[in-house]
Protein backbone atom coordinates (compact mmCIF):
# COMPACT_ATOMS: atom_id res chain seq x y z
CA UNK A 1 0.00 0.00 0.00
CA UNK A 2 1.20 3.21 -0.81
CA UNK A 3 0.63 7.06 1.04
CA UNK A 4 -2.24 8.82 -0.30
CA UNK A 5 -0.40 12.14 -0.65
CA UNK A 6 -1.82 15.42 -0.61
CA UNK A 7 -2.65 16.65 -4.40
CA UNK A 8 -0.01 19.55 -4.07
CA UNK A 9 2.82 17.16 -3.29
CA UNK A 10 5.00 15.72 -6.08
CA UNK A 11 7.90 13.19 -5.50
CA UNK A 12 11.37 14.55 -6.29
CA UNK A 13 13.67 12.53 -7.17
CA UNK A 14 13.93 8.71 -7.36
CA UNK A 15 14.77 7.12 -3.63
CA UNK A 16 17.79 5.62 -3.61
CA UNK A 17 20.29 3.96 -0.95
CA UNK A 18 22.84 6.69 -0.11
CA UNK A 19 24.07 9.99 0.44
CA UNK A 20 25.04 11.87 -2.77
CA UNK A 21 25.08 15.90 -3.67
CA UNK A 22 21.71 15.01 -5.73
CA UNK A 23 20.49 13.44 -2.53
CA UNK A 24 21.31 16.00 -0.45
CA UNK A 25 19.28 18.73 -2.81
CA UNK A 26 16.87 16.49 -2.55
CA UNK A 27 16.35 16.61 1.30
CA UNK A 28 16.74 20.68 1.12
CA UNK A 29 14.11 20.31 -1.60
CA UNK A 30 11.90 18.39 1.02
CA UNK A 31 12.49 20.96 3.43
CA UNK A 32 11.68 24.09 1.53
CA UNK A 33 8.32 22.67 0.43
CA UNK A 34 7.52 21.93 3.86
CA UNK A 35 5.44 24.76 5.85
CA UNK A 36 5.01 23.15 8.50
CA UNK A 37 7.18 20.55 9.36
CA UNK A 38 7.15 18.23 12.44
CA UNK A 39 10.33 16.55 13.54
CA UNK A 40 10.58 13.52 15.46
CA UNK A 41 13.91 12.71 16.40
CA UNK A 42 16.03 10.12 18.86
CA UNK A 43 17.06 11.29 22.50
CA UNK A 44 20.50 12.11 22.47
CA UNK A 45 22.39 14.84 21.19
CA UNK A 46 22.64 13.22 17.62
CA UNK A 47 18.97 13.44 17.07
CA UNK A 48 18.51 16.99 19.04
CA UNK A 49 21.15 18.80 17.12
CA UNK A 50 19.88 17.20 13.79
CA UNK A 51 16.54 18.97 14.57
CA UNK A 52 18.09 21.98 15.15
CA UNK A 53 20.24 22.43 12.13
CA UNK A 54 17.09 21.64 10.01
CA UNK A 55 14.37 23.48 11.67
CA UNK A 56 17.45 26.54 12.22
CA UNK A 57 17.52 26.03 8.00
CA UNK A 58 14.08 26.70 6.94
CA UNK A 59 13.58 28.64 10.00
CA UNK A 60 10.28 26.90 10.74
CA UNK A 61 8.96 23.40 11.96
CA UNK A 62 7.77 21.65 15.50
CA UNK A 63 10.62 19.02 16.90
CA UNK A 64 9.19 15.56 19.09
CA UNK A 65 12.04 13.74 20.97
CA UNK A 66 11.76 10.26 20.77
CA UNK A 67 12.13 8.35 24.05
CA UNK A 68 10.45 5.06 23.30
CA UNK A 69 12.87 2.64 22.16
CA UNK A 70 13.69 1.08 20.09
CA UNK A 71 10.77 2.38 17.97
CA UNK A 72 9.37 5.26 17.08
CA UNK A 73 5.48 3.52 17.98
CA UNK A 74 2.30 4.17 17.62
CA UNK A 75 2.21 6.63 21.01
CA UNK A 76 3.44 9.61 18.81
CA UNK A 77 0.59 8.42 16.61
CA UNK A 78 -1.44 11.49 18.25
CA UNK A 79 1.26 14.11 17.71
CA UNK A 80 0.29 13.83 13.91
CA UNK A 81 -3.32 14.96 15.27
CA UNK A 82 -2.27 17.32 17.59
CA UNK A 83 0.26 19.08 15.34
CA UNK A 84 -1.39 19.10 12.00
CA UNK A 85 1.84 19.14 10.04
CA UNK A 86 2.40 19.02 6.40
CA UNK A 87 5.18 16.93 6.66
CA UNK A 88 7.35 14.82 8.42
CA UNK A 89 10.56 14.24 9.56
CA UNK A 90 12.12 11.42 11.22
CA UNK A 91 15.74 12.03 12.57
CA UNK A 92 18.58 9.19 13.93
CA UNK A 93 16.00 6.69 14.65
CA UNK A 94 16.93 3.12 13.30
CA UNK A 95 12.79 1.80 13.45
CA UNK A 96 9.64 2.91 13.17
CA UNK A 97 6.59 0.77 13.54
CA UNK A 98 4.21 -0.07 10.81
CA UNK A 99 1.47 1.63 13.35
CA UNK A 100 3.20 4.94 12.72
CA UNK A 101 3.74 4.81 9.03
CA UNK A 102 -0.08 3.97 8.80
CA UNK A 103 -1.23 6.62 10.54
CA UNK A 104 1.21 9.16 8.46
CA UNK A 105 -0.43 7.31 5.15
CA UNK A 106 -3.82 7.70 6.03
CA UNK A 107 -3.53 11.51 6.62
CA UNK A 108 -1.73 11.51 2.98
CA UNK A 109 1.39 13.29 5.23
CA UNK A 110 4.76 13.45 3.39
CA UNK A 111 7.65 11.18 5.20
CA UNK A 112 11.22 11.66 5.13
CA UNK A 113 13.39 9.36 7.37
CA UNK A 114 17.26 10.12 7.93
CA UNK A 115 18.97 7.78 9.59
CA UNK A 116 22.91 6.24 9.71
CA UNK A 117 22.15 2.47 11.68
CA UNK A 118 23.27 0.06 9.61
CA UNK A 119 20.24 -2.17 10.34
CA UNK A 120 18.50 -4.65 7.91
CA UNK A 121 15.00 -3.44 7.52
CA UNK A 122 12.23 -3.24 5.27
CA UNK A 123 11.33 0.73 4.14
CA UNK A 124 7.95 1.41 2.68
CA UNK A 125 8.32 2.44 -0.69
CA UNK A 126 6.73 5.51 -0.49
CA UNK A 127 9.18 6.91 2.90
CA UNK A 128 11.79 9.06 1.12
CA UNK A 129 14.65 7.10 3.30
CA UNK A 130 18.51 7.99 3.18
CA UNK A 131 21.34 6.64 5.23
CA UNK A 132 24.89 6.69 4.22
CA UNK A 133 24.95 3.08 5.86
CA UNK A 134 23.12 1.55 2.83
CA UNK A 135 25.93 2.79 0.19
CA UNK A 136 28.11 0.66 -1.41
CA UNK A 137 31.13 1.69 0.67
CA UNK A 138 29.34 1.67 3.61
CA UNK A 139 29.78 5.07 6.07
CA UNK A 140 27.65 5.60 9.31
CA UNK A 141 28.30 9.18 10.13
CA UNK A 142 25.67 10.99 12.88
CA UNK A 143 22.66 12.15 11.21
CA UNK A 144 23.99 15.60 12.63
CA UNK A 145 26.64 15.83 10.01
CA UNK A 146 24.39 15.46 7.00
CA UNK A 147 22.10 18.02 8.73
CA UNK A 148 25.37 20.22 8.94
CA UNK A 149 26.29 19.79 5.25
CA UNK A 150 22.65 20.09 4.11
CA UNK A 151 21.94 23.00 6.17
CA UNK A 152 25.38 25.20 5.19
CA UNK A 153 25.11 27.60 7.85
CA UNK A 154 28.38 28.56 9.14
CA UNK A 155 26.87 29.95 12.08
CA UNK A 156 25.09 26.94 13.31
CA UNK A 157 28.86 25.14 13.23
CA UNK A 158 28.82 24.74 17.02
CA UNK A 159 25.78 22.54 16.27
CA UNK A 160 26.92 20.39 13.80
CA UNK A 161 29.59 19.66 16.52
CA UNK A 162 27.90 19.10 19.31
CA UNK A 163 25.72 16.28 17.82
CA UNK A 164 28.64 14.46 16.27
CA UNK A 165 30.73 14.34 19.20
CA UNK A 166 28.20 12.90 21.42
CA UNK A 167 27.99 10.72 18.79
CA UNK A 168 31.42 9.89 19.24
CA UNK A 169 32.04 11.29 15.55
CA UNK A 170 35.34 13.26 14.87
CA UNK A 171 33.35 15.61 11.88
CA UNK A 172 36.09 16.78 8.85
CA UNK A 173 34.79 20.15 10.00
CA UNK A 174 36.57 20.08 13.47
CA UNK A 175 39.27 22.18 12.84
CA UNK A 176 36.78 25.16 11.73
CA UNK A 177 35.42 25.07 15.43
CA UNK A 178 38.58 25.09 16.62
CA UNK A 179 39.76 28.20 14.68
CA UNK A 180 36.37 29.95 15.71
CA UNK A 181 36.12 28.70 19.20
CA UNK A 182 39.26 28.05 20.55
CA UNK A 183 38.74 28.63 24.50
CA UNK A 184 36.17 25.90 23.85
CA UNK A 185 38.98 23.33 22.79
CA UNK A 186 42.17 21.52 24.50
CA UNK A 187 45.51 20.90 22.96
CA UNK A 188 45.81 16.73 22.59
CA UNK A 189 42.48 15.95 21.81
CA UNK A 190 42.72 12.92 20.04
CA UNK A 191 39.69 11.55 19.95
CA UNK A 192 35.81 12.58 19.74
CA UNK A 193 35.29 11.06 23.32
CA UNK A 194 38.28 13.47 24.41
CA UNK A 195 36.25 16.30 23.15
CA UNK A 196 32.96 15.29 24.77
CA UNK A 197 34.46 14.74 28.41
CA UNK A 198 37.27 17.48 28.54
CA UNK A 199 36.63 20.06 26.92
CA UNK A 200 33.83 23.32 27.37
CA UNK A 201 32.08 22.08 24.07
CA UNK A 202 31.60 18.98 25.42
CA UNK A 203 30.12 19.96 28.85
CA UNK A 204 27.84 22.28 25.92
CA UNK A 205 26.75 18.36 24.68
CA UNK A 206 26.38 16.86 28.00
CA UNK A 207 23.96 19.42 29.22
CA UNK A 208 21.53 19.30 26.67
CA UNK A 209 21.77 15.52 26.20
CA UNK A 210 21.17 15.58 30.34
CA UNK A 211 18.24 18.27 29.42
CA UNK A 212 16.82 15.72 27.18
CA UNK A 213 16.10 13.75 30.50
CA UNK A 214 13.53 16.30 31.82
CA UNK A 215 9.94 16.64 31.45
CA UNK A 216 8.33 17.03 28.56
CA UNK A 217 7.51 20.69 29.57
CA UNK A 218 11.15 21.35 30.08
CA UNK A 219 12.31 19.73 27.04
CA UNK A 220 9.74 21.99 25.18
CA UNK A 221 11.63 25.16 27.03
CA UNK A 222 14.93 24.19 25.69
CA UNK A 223 14.18 23.39 22.13
CA UNK A 224 13.06 27.35 21.98
CA UNK A 225 16.10 28.47 23.86
CA UNK A 226 18.32 26.35 21.78
CA UNK A 227 16.61 27.27 18.51
CA UNK A 228 17.69 31.02 18.89
CA UNK A 229 20.99 30.54 20.82
CA UNK A 230 23.30 32.09 18.48
CA UNK A 231 26.60 30.58 20.66
CA UNK A 232 27.24 27.93 22.55
CA UNK A 233 28.55 30.40 25.48
CA UNK A 234 25.09 30.84 25.92
CA UNK A 235 24.17 27.79 27.14
CA UNK A 236 27.60 28.10 29.47
CA UNK A 237 26.04 30.91 31.22
CA UNK A 238 25.23 30.88 34.53
CA UNK A 239 22.27 33.05 34.29
CA UNK A 240 18.80 32.88 35.72
CA UNK A 241 17.85 32.42 32.26
CA UNK A 242 19.42 29.51 31.57
CA UNK A 243 18.06 26.99 33.62
CA UNK A 244 19.48 24.21 31.49
CA UNK A 245 22.75 24.79 33.28
CA UNK A 246 21.26 24.41 36.89
CA UNK A 247 19.44 21.77 36.13
CA UNK A 248 22.00 19.65 34.60
CA UNK A 249 24.44 20.37 37.93
CA UNK A 250 21.57 18.17 39.22
CA UNK A 251 21.46 15.61 36.97
CA UNK A 252 25.10 15.34 37.07
CA UNK A 253 25.21 14.82 40.95
CA UNK A 254 23.11 11.91 40.37
CA UNK A 255 25.28 10.91 37.06
CA UNK A 256 28.79 10.91 38.61
CA UNK A 257 27.45 8.55 42.03
CA UNK A 258 26.04 5.80 39.24
CA UNK A 259 29.22 6.10 37.18
CA UNK A 260 31.07 5.39 40.56
CA UNK A 261 28.53 2.82 41.40
CA UNK A 262 29.26 1.36 37.70
CA UNK A 263 33.05 1.59 38.34
CA UNK A 264 33.02 -1.03 41.01
CA UNK A 265 30.33 -3.38 39.83
CA UNK A 266 30.98 -6.45 38.61
CA UNK A 267 33.93 -5.83 36.28
CA UNK A 268 35.91 -9.20 35.59
CA UNK A 269 37.78 -10.57 32.56
CA UNK A 270 36.71 -8.43 29.44
CA UNK A 271 33.12 -7.96 30.61
CA UNK A 272 31.56 -4.63 32.84
CA UNK A 273 28.38 -4.96 33.84
CA UNK A 274 26.25 -2.78 36.05
CA UNK A 275 22.21 -2.19 36.10
CA UNK A 276 20.36 -0.07 38.48
CA UNK A 277 16.66 1.33 38.79
CA UNK A 278 15.08 4.78 39.37
CA UNK A 279 13.22 7.40 37.70
CA UNK A 280 16.25 8.69 35.46
CA UNK A 281 17.33 6.85 32.44
CA UNK A 282 21.12 7.36 32.15
CA UNK A 283 22.55 4.18 31.02
CA UNK A 284 23.49 5.27 26.89
CA UNK A 285 25.57 8.20 28.69
CA UNK A 286 27.08 5.96 31.53
CA UNK A 287 28.42 3.70 28.91
CA UNK A 288 29.41 5.87 26.62
CA UNK A 289 31.76 7.36 29.62
CA UNK A 290 32.43 3.27 30.81
CA UNK A 291 33.79 2.72 27.17
CA UNK A 292 35.69 5.56 27.53
CA UNK A 293 37.59 4.81 30.49
CA UNK A 294 37.64 1.07 29.36
CA UNK A 295 37.98 0.93 25.76
CA UNK A 296 39.09 -2.94 25.93
CA UNK A 297 36.25 -4.25 27.77
CA UNK A 298 32.84 -5.04 26.58
CA UNK A 299 30.23 -2.71 28.51
CA UNK A 300 26.67 -3.17 29.11
CA UNK A 301 24.47 -1.00 31.28
CA UNK A 302 20.70 -2.46 32.37
CA UNK A 303 18.60 0.33 33.13
CA UNK A 304 15.28 -1.37 35.21
CA UNK A 305 12.02 -0.47 34.36
CA UNK A 306 8.93 -2.25 34.77
CA UNK A 307 9.65 -5.78 33.63
CA UNK A 308 11.64 -4.60 31.10
CA UNK A 309 15.61 -3.94 31.53
CA UNK A 310 17.19 -1.43 28.46
CA UNK A 311 20.53 -2.14 27.92
CA UNK A 312 23.20 0.10 26.38
CA UNK A 313 26.25 -1.98 24.95
CA UNK A 314 29.44 -0.72 23.79
CA UNK A 315 32.52 -2.28 23.08
CA UNK A 316 34.17 -3.77 19.90
CA UNK A 317 32.41 -5.27 17.49
CA UNK A 318 29.51 -5.49 20.28
CA UNK A 319 26.84 -5.74 17.86
CA UNK A 320 27.47 -9.66 16.91
CA UNK A 321 27.56 -9.92 20.42
CA UNK A 322 24.18 -8.48 21.20
CA UNK A 323 22.06 -9.95 18.25
CA UNK A 324 23.73 -13.28 19.92
CA UNK A 325 22.93 -13.11 23.49
CA UNK A 326 19.47 -11.67 23.44
CA UNK A 327 18.52 -14.69 20.73
CA UNK A 328 15.97 -17.34 22.29
CA UNK A 329 14.58 -14.55 24.78
CA UNK A 330 10.67 -13.44 24.50
CA UNK A 331 10.18 -10.00 23.32
CA UNK A 332 13.78 -9.31 22.90
CA UNK A 333 15.22 -6.75 21.27
CA UNK A 334 18.31 -4.99 19.46
CA UNK A 335 21.06 -3.54 17.24
CA UNK A 336 22.58 -0.57 16.59
CA UNK A 337 26.29 0.13 15.26
CA UNK A 338 29.11 -1.89 15.25
CA UNK A 339 30.74 -0.82 18.47
CA UNK A 340 27.67 0.66 20.47
CA UNK A 341 24.10 -1.00 20.14
CA UNK A 342 20.70 -1.03 22.60
CA UNK A 343 18.67 -3.44 23.58
CA UNK A 344 15.27 -4.78 25.18
CA UNK A 345 14.86 -7.55 27.55
CA UNK A 346 13.03 -9.26 30.33
CA UNK A 347 14.46 -8.46 34.08
CA UNK A 348 13.89 -11.90 34.86
CA UNK A 349 15.77 -12.88 31.61
CA UNK A 350 18.40 -10.50 32.46
CA UNK A 351 20.51 -13.00 34.80
CA UNK A 352 20.51 -15.71 31.26
CA UNK A 353 21.44 -12.88 29.45
CA UNK A 354 24.91 -12.06 31.10
CA UNK A 355 25.71 -15.92 31.35
CA UNK A 356 25.15 -16.32 27.37
CA UNK A 357 26.97 -12.66 26.63
CA UNK A 358 29.68 -14.10 29.18
CA UNK A 359 30.06 -16.90 27.24
CA UNK A 360 30.00 -15.55 24.24
CA UNK A 361 33.21 -12.98 24.97
CA UNK A 362 35.65 -16.13 26.77
CA UNK A 363 34.76 -17.59 23.05
CA UNK A 364 35.64 -14.82 20.81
Amino acid sequence: MRFSLRKDFKPLFSRKFMLTEKQIQEIREHLKKAQNPLFFFDNDADGLCSFLLLSRYIERGKGVAIKSFPYLDQNYNRKLHELNPDYIFVLDKPLISDSFFEEARTLGIPFVWIDHHDLDIKVPEDVFYYNPAKNKEKSTEPVTYWAYQISEKKEDLWLGIIGCIGDNYFPDFTDKFIEKYPDLWKQNVKTAFDALYGTEIGKVARIIGFALKDSTSNVVKMLKFLLKASSPREVLEEESKNSLLFRFNQIDKKYQKLLEKAESSSNEGKLLYFQYGGDLSLSADISNELYYRHPDKIIVVAYLTGAKANLSLRGEHVRDLTIKSIQGFENATGGGHENATGAKVMIEDLPAFKLKLEKLIKER
